[in-house]
């Protein structure tokens, strides 16, 4: 049975999909809603929504969900490289590439990127162009730049410099 059930958060209302016992679609309100769907919120759906409120409060960095993601071999090797970059980093698009075995293939990885139909959960705005300019986003770039923002919190400080370590007497 495939359900969905929407939510307000910050940034606007996201709407959460389930495939049985797995979630299969997180999209904002300015994205097309899946269709065949039935209106209900599921446990799994609701254990998203209260991963996702964590997330938001900035109390948590990582999901722990089931998810079933449909795409291609190289969309889902590409949504897996993505669920490697740490909440607080960014990585460009030919990072990516080269991760997944394609140097070549920053075109193909911000197709991909597109086509993710995990939002948030699977960090596919944590992917940003190799200049550091921010790129497309399905939520539009003014979420985006929210998101990386809200995860500025868990960067890790830079290393404090020992003044003490250079006086001369």
């Amino acid at each position: 049975m495939k359900n969905i059930w929407v939510y307000n958060f910050p940034i606007g209302k996201i709407g959460i999909a389930a495939d049985g016992e797995s979630i299969c679609q997180v999209f904002f309100s300015t994205e097309e809603s899946p269709q065949d769907f039935e209106l209900a919120e599921t446990p799994v759906i609701k254990k998203a929504s209260e991963q996702l409120a964590e997330y938001f409060d900035g109390k948590r960095k990582d999901f722990d969900l089931p998810l079933k993601l449909e795409g291609t071999k190289f969309q889902k090797a590409v949504w897996q490289a993505l669920l490697t970059i740490p909440a607080g980093e960014t990585r460009s698009y030919k990072d990516i590439a080269i991760l997944v075995g394609n140097p070549g293939g920053s075109r193909a990885v911000g197709m991909a990127n597109n086509r993710n139909p995990v939002a948030v959960i699977v960090p596919c705005h944590r992917v940003i162009g190799q200049d550091g300019s921010l790129t497309g986003y399905a939520g539009g770039l003014s979420i985006k730049q929210y998101l990386l923002n809200l995860e500025k919190i868990w960067r890790p400080a830079p290393p404090e410099k020992n003044h003490d370590q250079h006086k001369l007497f």
